[in-house]
């Protein structure tokens, strides 16, 4: 299968997808060695897609640093943006 997200860092709970996907289409990334499948609810490019469920006010990390925390529950293969994250950023 070919890869069509990155993970940046194995600390990350985001992935990266690197071209748009549809809903229910498959999120294919490298994890340790291995291939990883997630299900997406679809998904702009250069957008995140949450690794694994995220709870409302956890962390969201990417490059192995925190970015973000989310607002919302978000499911695995669920697009992570600002509809459901607030930046931590300053």
């Amino acid at each position: 299968m070919k890869p069509n997200a990155l993970l940046l860092n194995d600390k990350d709970n985001v992935v990266t997808v690197t071209r748009s996907l549809s809903a229910g289409e498959n999120v294919v990334f490298l994890a340790g060695g291995e291939y990883v499948t997630l299900i997406t609810s679809g998904v702009p490019a250069y957008h995140k897609v949450a690794r694994k469920d995220i709870q409302a006010g956890e962390d969201v990390v990417k490059y192995g640093q925190v970015m973000a925390v989310a607002t919302t529950n978000i499911k695995t293969g669920e697009h992570v943006h600002t509809q459901n994250v607030k930046s931590k950023v300053q």
